[in-house]
């Protein structure tokens, strides 16, 4: 059963690759949602998929890409919306 999860992370998360850092980590544990970042500088993560996946991925998050200095992961419950079939990046370009 697949669960949703939402993660703002805050710290120097922005302009260090972090949106495709948690892309291809996501889809290496196959996990649906999006990555995008916040007006606030923060980052912001929504995904669907089995708890030990969500878990490695907070975990994953918690550390970041090369040049990234995480300094906090909030984690909150989140429904699953279904319109998700593939993890993303939104807010691109």
């Amino acid at each position: 059963m697949d669960t949703a999860k939402k993660y703002v992370i805050s710290g120097r998360v922005q302009g260090v690759g972090f949106r495709f850092f948690a892309e291809r980590v996501a889809n290496q544990l196959a996990l649906r949602g999006y990555v995008r970042n916040l007006d606030d500088g923060n980052v912001e993560v929504y995904a669907i998929g089995p708890e030990a996946a969500l878990e490695e991925f907070k975990r994953l998050l918690s550390d970041g890409p090369r040049g990234a200095r995480v300094a906090s992961v909030e984690e909150s419950e989140a429904p699953v919306i279904h319109r998700y079939k593939r993890f993303e990046i939104e807010g691109f370009w």
